[in-house]
C-alpha cells in the first residue's frame, strides 16, 4: 500500500518531494533525512504568490532594452498613420465578438458582465505555442506554468493568482478537470482540433459549479461547415528530436449531416534524459444541423501519452549513481527510471433546438474516462540501501447530464434556467516493488469510492435601455458529501457608448474536495498516521471585478482595463497534526487584489501589436502568518508584433515577463521563503509563408535567447554525499520547430 500527498505547500517542514502532476506522489524523506513515508505515491503540487521588485531588470535585460525599442518605434509608426485602410482583420479585437461560455448563450462581448479572452483559429496558428497553455501564457490575468522542460510535464493554468484548482477548464462545455486532483494538464489538449478558445474571468461557479472561482476557459472544438470541404495534413520536425504528423478532415457529406475528424502523433526526447514523449490522439465530431429547428452533435476523443519523469535536476557537480549496475540518476536528471502514462477519452452528445424566437432548449450528455498510470523507483536511503519502488493506477470516470432553457418573455428580459448531475467513480490501484523490481504481493491495494452532485441554478439578464443591463442569478448546489451551498451572483454592464463598455460582476465560488482528499485510506505508520478526511467542508469565497473596454478606430484599437479582488476560506490542506496525523484539513484563507491592463493595436500597414500586464498581489494567511502566496509572481507582461504581408507571410515576435516566485517549503511559520525564483524574459519568433495557395511553411523559434529559468523547486538528497538541497525543475531552454502544411 502507498500513501498520497496532495499539495507541496502542504509538506510537513524538511519533507522531499516531485511536483510532477500526476495522480500519484513519490518518497518523501523526513528534516532527519529518514523516510516514513517512502511509500508515499506523488500528487498535485501547485500553489500561488510573490514578491516583485525592479521588475524590468534581467540578465538578459539588455538584449530586452533593443526588444522592447524596436516593438515601441514600429508600433508608433504603424499609429501616426491610422487614416490608412485595414487589410485584415481576421486577428482584430472588437465589441461585437460573441461569446457562449460566459452566460450558456451567445453574447456580445459588450453585453458579457465579466472581463473575458477570446482566442480565435487564427491567433493559434500564428502564435508559436505548441500548447493551450503556451497559447494563453502571460494573458491578461493567466499564468501558465509548466512542471519542467520534459516532455511529459504537467500544464495548469492559474487565473488572477489562483492556484490551478481554481480554474475550470472545459472543452465543448464538459469539464476536463482530474476528479481526483481537482485541476486539468492543458498538455493533453491537442491545438489542431481547437476552432476558438473563450477564457472568462471571475466566478463561473453559477453556471459551472465546483472549481470555476478563478475563471473558466472552454475550448471549443472544430466541426463542419457548410458548403466547404476542408481538408489538411501537417508534418514538422524540431529540436530534442520532436516531430509532429497531424491531420483533419471535414465536410457535410449528405444534406445536413456533417463531420469533422482529427488526428495527431508527437513524439520528442524533451531536454533532459528520461524526458522523453510520446502522444497519439484522435477525435470525431458529428453534426446533424437543421438550424434553429434543431441540432444535434456528437463528439468524441482519445488521448495516449506515455512519458518519462526525470524530477528535478540535480545541483551542478552532481555525479552519476548506480545501483547494481543500473543507472539511477545523472546531472540532468534526478530519476532516469521513473515514467508515466495518461489514457482520457470523452464522449458528448449534444442536442439544440430554437422553436420559437423567444424560446431555446438544450440537453446534454458526457462521458469521460481518465486513467494515471506512474511507475517509480527510489534509493532507501537510510534503510538497505536498496532500488525499491511502487506502481500505481487512478481511474476516474464522470456520468453527467445537463438541460437547459433560454426563454426571452420580453425583448429587454432574458431567463435561463438550468440543471446539471454529475456521478464520479473514482479507484485506486498499488503495488509495491522489491530490489529487483518485482511486485510484492501482500502490499496490493484496491480502493474504490463514488459521489455525485446536482446543481440547479436560474440567471435572469435585464436590459431596459441601450446603456444599461444587469444579471443576477443563484445556483443550489447539492453534494453527496458535504450537503448543499447557495451561490448567487450579480452583473452590471453600463454602454457608455456604442464602443464602450464599464462592467462590474460579483458572485460567490466554491471548489468541493476531491475524491483524495475524502476517501484516501487511513494507515498507520507507528509514530505517524495518513488519511483523508471525510468532514471536509468544500472552499468557498467570492470574487469580484471591475472592467472597462474600449473601442476606437473602427476596432483598430482596442483597450481594457480590470480591477479584481477574491477571497477564499476553508482552503484545504493536506497537514500534519499535533499527533503526527497526516491528512486534508480546511485551514488556510487566500485572497488577492490585481489589476489587469490591455492593448491591442491593429492592424495598421499590415501590423498588429498588443500589450498585456498583470498586477496579482495574492496572500495566504494560516495560524501563524500572512505571507505572499507561494510562487504567484506580483508581475506578468506580454506584447506581440505581427506583420502580415500581401504575398502570404506573416511575422510574430512575442515576449513575456513572469516576476519573482517565491518558495516556503514545508515551513508554514515563516514569512521568508527557503528560495526565490528568478523573475526572467523570454522572446518567441514565429514564421510563416503560404505558397501557391494550399502549401503552408512554419518556422518558430521560441526562448530565442535562451534564458534559462526554473518552474518549480524540490528537494534532492545525493546519496553519494548524503547532502540534502533544493532544486531547480527547469524550464524549456531554446527550441525550433519546422512544419509544412497543405490545406485544401
Amino acid at each position: 500500500m502507498r500513501l498520497h500527498i496532495r499539495k507541496s505547500e502542504d509538506l510537513p517542514e524538511g519533507v522531499v518531494y516531485s511536483p510532477r502532476q500526476t495522480e500519484h506522489k513519490k518518497d518523501l524523506e523526513d528534516k532527519n533525512g529518514k523516510s516514513p513515508g517512502r511509500n508515499i505515491r506523488s500528487g498535485d503540487f501547485f500553489c500561488s504568490g510573490l514578491e516583485d521588485q525592479n521588475y524590468f531588470k534581467t540578465e538578459a535585460g539588455t538584449e530586452m532594452y533593443y526588444f522592447m525599442t524596436v516593438i515601441i518605434v514600429l508600433s508608433l509608426a504603424a499609429f501616426v498613420q491610422a487614416e490608412e485602410g485595414l487589410k485584415n482583420t481576421e486577428s482584430a479585437t472588437t465589441m461585437e465578438e460573441v461569446v457562449v461560455t460566459a452566460t450558456k448563450t451567445e453574447e456580445k462581448r459588450k453585453d458579457i458582465a465579466n472581463s473575458v479572452i477570446v482566442v480565435n483559429e487564427t491567433d493559434i496558428r500564428e502564435s508559436s505555442a505548441a500548447s493551450v497553455g503556451e497559447v494563453l501564457a502571460n494573458e491578461l490575468g493567466v499564468d501558465w506554468r509548466t512542471q519542467g522542460n520534459y516532455g511529459g510535464a504537467g500544464q495548469e493554468i492559474h487565473i488572477r493568482g489562483m492556484d490551478a484548482n481554481g480554474t475550470q477548464v472545459l472543452v465543448n462545455g464538459v469539464s476536463v478537470n482530474s476528479p481526483s486532483l481537482g485541476l486539468a494538464d492543458v498538455s493533453k489538449i491537442p491545438l489542431n482540433n481547437i476552432e476558438k478558445i473563450e477564457v472568462v474571468k471571475g466566478s463561473g461557479s453559477l453556471l459551472y459549479g465546483t472549481g470555476a472561482m478563478g475563471g473558466t476557459v472552454n475550448i471549443i472544438t472544430k466541426g463542419p461547415k457548410k458548403d466547404i470541404r476542408e481538408l489538411k495534413v501537417s508534418s514538422g520536425y524540431g529540436s530534442e528530436d520532436t516531430y509532429e504528423i497531424s491531420a483533419e478532415q471535414g465536410m457535410f457529406a449528405i444534406g445536413d449531416l456533417g463531420y469533422y475528424l482529427t488526428a495527431t502523433k508527437r513524439d520528442t526526447d524533451g531536454f533532459r534524459d528520461n524526458g522523453e514523449l510520446n502522444h497519439k490522439d484522435a477525435s470525431a465530431k458529428l453534426v446533424y444541423d437543421r438550424g434553429d429547428d434543431l441540432t444535434l452533435s456528437l463528439y468524441g476523443d482519445y488521448i495516449d501519452r506515455d512519458y518519462g519523469l526525470p524530477g528535478v535536476k540535480p545541483p551542478k557537480g552532481t555525479n552519476d549513481y548506480y545501483i547494481n549496475g543500473q543507472k539511477v540518476f545523472d546531472s540532468e536528471a534526478s530519476s532516469l527510471l521513473d515514467n508515466g502514462s495518461d489514457n482520457d477519452g470523452h464522449v458528448i452528445f449534444d442536442a439544440k433546438s430554437s422553436p420559437f424566437d423567444w424560446l431555446s432548449l438544450s440537453m446534454m450528455g458526457n462521458y469521460t474516462d481518465m486513467k494515471n498510470y506512474i511507475y517509480s523507483r527510489y534509493v532507501d536511503l537510510y534503510g538497505t540501501g536498496d532500488l525499491l519502488g511502487f506502481e500505481g493506477t487512478v481511474i476516474n470516470r464522470i456520468y453527467g447530464a445537463e438541460a437547459n432553457v433560454d426563454v426571452s418573455p420580453f425583448e429587454c428580459l432574458g431567463i435561463l434556467l438550468g440543471f446539471e448531475y454529475k456521478k464520479y467513480d473514482w479507484e485506486n490501484k498499488g503495488v509495491d516493488l522489491d530490489a529487483t523490481g518485482e511486485k510484492i504481493a501482500a502490499t496490493k491495494s484496491n480502493i474504490e469510492a463514488d459521489l455525485h452532485s446536482t446543481g440547479t441554478y436560474i440567471e435572469a439578464d435585464y436590459r431596459p435601455c441601450r446603456y444599461f443591463k444587469t444579471i443576477m442569478g443563484v445556483r443550489h448546489e447539492d453534494h453527496s458529501e458535504f450537503g448543499t451551498i447557495d451561490l448567487p451572483r450579480i452583473g452590471m454592464i453600463f454602454n457608455l457608448t456604442e464602443t464602450t463598455a464599464l462592467k462590474f460582476n460579483h458572485g460567490r465560488h466554491f471548489r468541493a474536495p476531491t475524491p483524495n482528499d475524502l476517501f484516501w485510506p487511513y494507515q498507520d505508520y507507528g509514530y505517524w498516521s495518513f488519511g483523508g478526511n471525510p468532514d471536509l467542508k468544500p472552499e468557498k469565497g467570492w470574487h469580484t471585478d471591475i472592467s472597462v473596454d474600449q473601442s476606437l478606430l473602427e476596432d483598430r484599437l482596442f483597450l481594457t482595463a480590470s480591477y479584481f479582488h477574491w477571497s477564499l476560506k476553508d482552503k484545504i490542506l493536506w497537514e500534519s497534526d499535533i499527533n503526527w496525523h497526516y491528512g486534508p484539513l480546511n485551514l488556510d484563507t487566500y485572497k488577492a487584489d490585481g489589476l489587469e491592463l490591455g492593448t491591442k493595436i491593429g492592424p495598421f500597414y499590415d501590423m498588429d501589436l498588443s500589450f498585456d500586464y498583470t498586477y496579482t498581489d495574492a496572500e495566504e494567511e494560516n495560524e501563524f502568518v500572512t505571507r505572499q502566496a507561494t510562487y504567484t509572481p506580483k508581475h506578468l507582461f506580454k506584447t506581440d508584433l505581427t506583420y502580415r504581408s500581401n504575398f502570404g507571410l506573416m511575422a510574430k515576435a512575442t515576449a513575456r515577463y513572469t516576476g519573482k516566485r517565491k518558495y516556503y517549503g514545508g515551513d508554514k511559520t515563516t514569512e521568508d521563503p527557503v528560495e526565490t525564483l528568478n523573475a526572467y524574459w523570454t522572446v518567441d519568433l514565429n514564421f510563416e509563408q503560404r505558397l501557391y495557395k494550399h502549401w503552408l511553411f512554419a518556422l518558430c523559434l521560441n526562448n530565442l535567447l535562451d534564458k534559462e529559468y526554473d518552474t518549480y523547486l524540490a528537494s534532492f538528497t545525493d546519496p553519494n554525499t548524503f547532502i540534502r538541497s533544493i532544486a531547480g525543475y527547469p524550464g524549456a531552454g531554446r527550441y525550433a520547430f519546422f512544419k509544412v502544411t497543405y490545406e485544401y
